[in-house]
């Protein structure tokens, strides 16, 4: 949710030239984890994928395909958080191993590598599935094989169904949350303006879209266009928002979707101010697309000066925030163990959720099952790296519960205001978060107390 910056534009342009051409505390409550989380106990091979000296888990990525671009970043960033991990005394001494495997964005593959990681490789979890579509090709194999499912890189709000998918969580801000908070942003900022659309038509686009409904004024609301991920000519879409005199566009997009939806917007000669989901707006891979997108046109553009000014939101420190603690952290593991990555959004989010496994891990117990992990993750995370605090419980599996909104400035997503918090119902208030972010550790790791 990896390839060096070289060939991450140069496969996602290439994806994109035909189009162009033409016109997205301790141990767990659980007894189970609570009786294997003393000091003294010794490790043993407690569950599948867990030895005396380590613990596999597993994921799908979509290393090649349209989400490749900024999105191949996230599984090595995780990977190297891990490593560190490992170096600083690992999981009660035991080593994480992670085995991702690339399915190119495409859900008939994500669900044969997923297959193939918990029937052949024998994986404890599976850990941070990357993609709405494609993770729900593989959420009903998890839930049989009673394989924790944990911290999917989705924003979408069917990972929380406990009673049907219990072993199943969600981690970011999910989509309908975050629709509110940039509808309300919306609302308040540009009231009487015309506002457009643009969206992934599956449930990621659909649940953003639902939480947009839910703040926006449906008599501003002039066209709603969407995408699929497989089809790179949106030129129609952004003509007919052209056309319906839509001001303001709030898009749902992964990112050479939104690098798209702002290049077709420029050779229209149309200006609208640009509203993107947080997933499509990391400006080092934003600026990058649209700068690569250009070039196969036959134009030279400056892509990090023409993203300036998009709004955005963000539920984690900003990469380019480097008085903060995470941040140094994370730009720490970078340059030890992926140096040769950028350091931008998508490494911060693949060290922020690993962070938040291992936090999990810990409280899971010394020898942990399979039923230990959820068991420790519904007795509720500390808030970690991220800037609100998680929803889990045993009724509730969402993850982050809130965002600040962001602009694009000069390459960096700059925070505007608070960190806003809500829920996913229609009448649910956004209010201000008044808790306390959380530090990062001296030694870079959770305590096993924490």
């Amino acid at each position: 949710m990896k390839k060096s910056q070289r060939l991450r534009w140069q496969a996602a342009a290439i994806m994109t030239a035909a189009a162009l051409g033409v016109a997205a505390c301790s141990s767990s409550s659980s007894s189970s984890a609570s009786s294997s989380s003393s000091s003294s106990a010794a490790l043993t091979a407690s569950a599948p994928g867990i030895t005396p000296t380590t613990i596999t888990i597993g994921s799908h990525q979509p290393l090649t395909g349209p989400a490749a671009p900024g999105y191949s970043e996230i599984a090595p960033a995780a990977n190297a958080y891990f490593q560190y991990v490992n170096a600083n005394g690992g999981i009660y001494g035991r080593k994480i191993v992670y085995k991702y495997l690339d399915d190119a964005y495409n859900p008939t593959t994500t669900s044969s590598v997923v297959r193939q990681l918990v029937l052949q490789n024998g994986v404890y979890a599976i850990f941070n599935g990357l993609g709405t579509p494609t993770h729900l090709a593989a959420v009903s194999f998890l839930t049989s094989e009673k394989v924790p499912d944990v911290f999917v890189a989705s924003g979408c709000t069917c990972w929380n169904q406990p009673s049907l998918y219990p072993q199943t969580f969600g981690w970011q801000t999910d989509y309908v949350r975050e629709g509110k908070i940039l509808g309300q942003y919306v609302a308040q900022h540009f009231k009487g303006k015309k506002v457009g659309y643009f969206y992934q038509n599956d449930e990621f686009g659909q649940d953003g879209v639902k939480g947009l409904d839910y703040e926006i004024p449906s008599s501003t609301v002039v066209s709603k266009q969407s995408y699929v991920p497989t089809n790179v000519n949106i030129g129609p879409a952004v003509a007919a928002l052209h056309a319906a005199g839509a001001q303001v566009i709030v898009a749902f997009s992964i990112p050479a979707f939104t690098a798209l939806l702002k290049l077709y917007t420029l050779k229209l000669s149309y200006s609208p101010t640009l509203v993107v989901s947080n997933v499509g707006t990391d400006p080092a891979t934003l600026g990058g697309l649209v700068q690569a997108f250009a070039k196969q046109s036959g134009a030279t553009v400056n892509g990090s000066a023409l993203i300036n000014g998009i709004i955005t939101d963000g539920y984690s420190p900003p990469v380019g925030d480097t008085s903060n603690g995470w941040t140094a952290l994370w730009k720490k593991v970078h340059d030890q163990y992926d140096a040769k990555a950028p350091f931008d959004g998508n490494v911060g989010y693949g060290m922020e959720v690993a962070y938040t496994f291992v936090q999990a891990m810990f409280k899971a117990g010394r020898n942990p099952t399979r039923a230990s992990l959820v068991s420790a993750i519904e007795a509720g995370l500390p808030q970690g790296p991220v800037s609100a605090p998680f929803a889990y419980s045993s009724g509730d599996h969402a993850g982050v519960t809130g965002a600040y909104i962001g602009v694009i400035q000069n390459g960096a997503i700059v925070q505007q205001g608070s960190v806003l918090v809500t829920d996913t119902t229609a009448t649910g208030p956004i209010t201000t978060f008044t808790g306390t972010e959380q530090q990062a550790p001296a030694s870079g790791v959770p305590s096993a107390s924490s």
